[in-house]
This record gives C-alpha cells, structure tokens and sequence, in this order.
C-alpha cells in the first residue's frame, strides 16, 4: 500500500512538473501562433498603417476570409487573401491609382492586401470608426448595413450586432471579433 502511494506521489509530481514546463515554454501561445498566423505581415503592416486601421483586425480578417488562402476564390466570386470582389477591387484601386488586371491582381498578396485594407478603412469611415459595423458592410455590403440600422434591426453603433439578420453575416463577425481577441492577446506586445 505504502509503495502504491509512494508511485501516485511521484506521478502527480511529473504531471505537475511537466504543466510547470509546458507553462514556462509558453507552449500554449506557441501552438496558438501557428493557429493564428501573422502571414504576409510585411504587407499587413505597411497599409494597416497608411490606412490607419488596427494590423491586428486586419489579420483576423484575413484569417475568416481566407484562412491566408492567396489563391482562394469564394462561391461568390471574391478573390484573394482579402476576399475582394473584383467590382470593388476595381473601384478602390482606381481611387488609389494602382493599376489593375482583373486577371492578376488580386492574387498579388500585397495588392490584395492593400486594396483590402483601403476598402476596409472606406467602410470604418462611412461607419463612424465602427469597425463592427465596417466587418458587417464588408460581408454583407454597405446596402445591407444601412437597411438594417434604418428598420432599427442593429443600432447605429453596432452594439447589438448578434442581431445581424444574415446568419452568414452574424456568424461572420462573430468569428472576426473572436479572432482579434485571441491575435490582440498573443501579439499585442510585439
């Protein structure tokens, strides 16, 4: 009996000991940073800031839109790591005088990612620095938006956007909201 306690001890040690670690390794963060990526960083920060808009929204939304997919082209026709429908990428590119080739340019990261971002800072303008309503209009489209806060279905300062009454839209900025949460707690000090 004495030696089966004398085992459990030593176990519960080596479990403790192993967290102790795991904890000091910061293991969890490191796991966590391969799950939330700061991929095309370079480019992320070079226009989060010429645009002024938080680098660290812009890679949770490059993570629900793409998942930092260059390459990927949605059921609706959006295109890039930013999800860009090639319409309004046309009009923000030329607003910016970057030169654009529906074939080509919106699987350039960095022009995607600039155009992206640039159209993004347009919709947290319109939307009054509301970047919930911004993530909305840029899911949905600015139409919606402006429809729902005009029948009183969301407010006008986005604080009840569970009401949302697209469900991919709701679910949309719920999965944004959370991700900036998860990439302002593991990179907000860098």
């Amino acid at each position: 009996m004495l030696k089966m306690l004398k085992k459990f001890l030593i176990l519960i040690l080596l479990v403790v000991l192993l967290l102790l670690i795991l904890k000091i390794l910061n293991i969890e963060n490191i796991i966590l940073k391969k799950i939330y990526p700061t991929d095309y960083a370079e480019f992320v920060y070079k226009y989060s800031e010429k645009y002024d808009v938080d680098p660290l929204l812009i890679f949770s939304l490059i993570k629900a839109e793409s998942n930092f997919n260059e390459n990927v082209i949605s059921s609706s026709k959006a295109m890039g790591l930013m999800q860009l429908m090639d319409s309004t990428a046309q009009q923000v590119a030329k607003n910016i005088n970057l030169e654009y080739n529906s074939n080509t340019t919106l699987y350039n990261p960095e022009d995607n990612i600039q155009l992206g971002i640039k159209y993004f800072s347009e919709l947290i303008e319109y939307y009054n620095q509301n970047y919930i309503l911004a993530l909305a209009a840029y899911n949905a489209g600015i139409g919606n938006v402006n429809n729902w806060i005009e029948k009183g279905i969301i407010k006008e300062d986005g604080s009840d956007a569970e009401n949302i009454p697209f469900k991919e839209t709701n679910n949309y900025v719920r999965k944004i909201l959370n991700n900036y949460k998860i990439y302002k707690k593991l990179y907000m000090n860098i």
